[in-house]
């Protein structure tokens, strides 16, 4: 009797078996989802400078946008506030802060927990400096914060500002008491930067005007939020390519060449100076957009010898101007360009090399110039 249904559930498996291995076989040879592209998250840290509303961030932003940096997201506990145009506008701006307070009452870790930031854009310390807070106080709150983002995120880059120009009707001794702070950052940040975890300065303060570029003396209005906008970006595409900064900040924080990349136009050796002393220089066009463009020049010494100084010259196309440079002295006759070595990258020793930059406007093609290098 048991026979009839044990044949017919055993016919029923069967049945079942070639769908079973079919389904089997579908599963275990599909190939597993493509990982997602992971973004560059950068975090604007600050006070009312970055974040009320701050609107360079948004001129940033929108830049990177439009050069190609599209894999980039700002991050921060705070939302944007308005700007007249669309943008990432996550941030720790905390208006009315003090970066020493930050400091003290460890305020950081925990914004830190919530965005993980790859990026630090830190312009902080203003309302300190209004505060008469010393220098050397100020200074030491920044190692703290950079102490802590590296607890939070060993590779973390930071880009330091030297804070822009300040002066409120309410304190005729804060622009003074800025500069005193600007003029030690370049070798606090020296003395902290590593090789995983870079501080690259970024010089907010040269070319900033109160009386042009902010609306109350301290907050900065369209203008400032643009030259702001100007500065960060070459120090942060820099990092956004996974270029290593120098050690030793520069003044401005300008961005060091993509390693593996030959820049364009060709070195041109010039051996002047000492015997078994020489340099060579390359130039590159890092970035282009409507009326202008972002320029690159690498200098290496190409001699036996150490040298101590350098300059390298080119020339650009009829009616472009140099509208800023970073990491060396640069100076514009006509189409000429003069560019001499910085006073924290004149030594180069054999096979050394270091990089400048520079922004331009002006209509026309971009040709790429032969520069030529001179020892001193």
């Amino acid at each position: 009797m048991l026979r009839t249904p044990l044949r017919a559930a055993l016919a029923a498996v069967a049945a079942l078996l070639p769908a079973l291995v079919v389904g089997f076989a579908l599963v275990s040879t599909a190939p597993p989802a493509a990982a997602a592209a992971t973004p560059v998250r950068v975090m604007p840290l600050g006070d009312s400078i970055t974040g009320s509303p701050g609107c360079w961030r948004s001129v940033l932003w929108n830049r990177l946008q439009s050069s190609g940096y599209t894999d980039v997201d700002f991050v921060g506990t705070l939302g944007p506030q308005g700007c007249g145009q669309p943008y990432d506008g996550d941030n720790e701006g905390h208006g009315g802060y003090l970066v020493t307070n930050v400091a003290n009452q460890n305020l950081l870790p925990g914004w830190l927990a919530a965005t993980h930031p790859d990026v630090v854009l830190m312009h902080f310390g203003t309302n300190d400096v209004w505060s008469n807070i010393a220098p050397a106080t100020i200074l030491a709150a920044y190692s703290k914060l950079v102490d802590q983002m590296r607890a939070a995120n060993p590779a973390t880059t930071v880009l330091v500002a030297k804070i822009i120009p300040m002066n409120p009707a309410t304190c005729a001794e804060c622009g003074q008491r800025v500069v005193a702070l600007n003029a030690l950052v370049d070798g606090w940040a020296a003395g902290k930067t590593t090789t995983a975890s870079p501080v690259v300065v970024v010089d907010q303060w040269t070319g900033s005007s109160t009386a042009t570029d902010t609306y109350d003396g301290v907050h900065p209005n369209a203008a400032g939020d643009q030259k702001m906008s100007d500065r960060w970006y070459p120090a942060l595409t820099a990092a956004l390519r996974g270029t290593t900064p120098t050690p030793t900040a520069s003044p401005t924080g300008g961005p060091t060449p993509t390693p593996g990349t030959t820049p364009s136009g060709g070195p041109t050796p010039t051996p002047t100076g000492p015997s078994g002393t020489g340099c060579t220089a390359t130039y590159r066009i890092v970035g282009q957009w409507q009326g202008g463009f972002q320029g690159e020049v690498t200098v290496r010494n190409s001699g036996t010898a150490p040298v101590s100084g350098w300059t390298a010259r080119f020339t650009l196309a009829d009616g472009q101007r140099i509208t800023q440079s970073w990491s060396a002295e640069v100076s514009q006759s006509g189409t000429a360009v003069t560019a001499r070595n910085a006073s924290w990258n004149g030594s180069l020793a054999p096979g050394a090399q270091t990089t400048f930059g520079f922004l331009a406007g002006g209509a026309g093609a971009n040709p790429v110039p032969v520069v030529s290098c001179t020892v001193a």
